[in-house]
């Protein structure tokens, strides 16, 4: 069976940390401006397929696939090496020798087993050098979204690639459309309850006193 080192791109890119990475900080809650209720306009974007669609993204995988090119190449002639092996060992004829079989046997799982080991090795790498580079390249990109997004009114930007990894679809959202602190403020003044007293510092815990160290005794000379 022949194996090739496959240029899979990596996945799992942290999309969904985007608007933690481009929204402005939150403001403290005494100064903090009321929300806004804006007409919904919702903004929906293929993030990893978009960013790797770009010149750069093109660019980046080209690249690397460049780079991993000697180590494809060497993994396919070892496939092709396998595989003949494998043909050869089928091809025995019946009169064959125990020890001419279990040498083709030998050398063809050996081959096999520097294969897998090489291209596992290999997609590890690659996989590692695509995803750092684009894990640099989100940042540009996402940071290219929001500002779309912004500039055109949006008020929410979602994404369909939603994965095990990153589940969440919301890659951005105005954040003055939040009413988190709104409806906290709304429960605490119908529920009631006072704020409770701020935690008292803890006391430090006193120093003990220095001590002065007592002088040696002197020795007593002997007689």
């Amino acid at each position: 069976m022949k194996r090739t080192l496959v240029f899979a791109l990596a996945t799992g890119l942290a999309t969904s940390t985007l608007a933690a990475q481009t929204a402005p900080a939150a403001s403290s809650p005494a100064v903090a401006p009321p929300p806004q209720a804006l007409p919904a306009k919702i903004a929906i974007i293929a993030f990893q397929q978009g960013m790797i669609a770009t010149n750069e993204g093109q660019r980046t995988v080209q690249e690397i696939q460049k780079k991993y090119e000697p180590q494809k190449a060497k993994i396919d002639a070892e496939a092709a090496e396998v595989e003949s092996l494998k043909k050869q060992y089928q091809a025995l004829p019946a009169q064959a020798s125990d020890e001419q079989r279990a040498s083709l046997l030998k050398s063809s799982d050996s081959k096999e087993k520097q294969l897998n080991f090489d291209a596992e090795a290999a997609q590890t790498a690659y996989n590692n050098d695509l995803g750092e580079a684009f894990n640099k390249l989100q940042q540009k990109f996402g940071g290219a979204a929001v500002k779309y997004c912004t500039d055109n009114g949006f008020t929410l930007l979602v994404t369909p690639e939603a994965t095990q990894q990153s589940p969440n679809p919301i890659l951005w959202f105005n954040p003055v459309t939040d009413i988190t602190q709104a409806v906290i403020n709304a429960y605490n003044a119908s529920s009631g309850i006072a704020a409770p007293a701020p935690s008292a510092p803890s006391a430090s815990r006193p120093r003990p006193a220095a001590t002065t160290p007592k002088p040696a005794s002197p020795t007593t000379p002997k007689k």
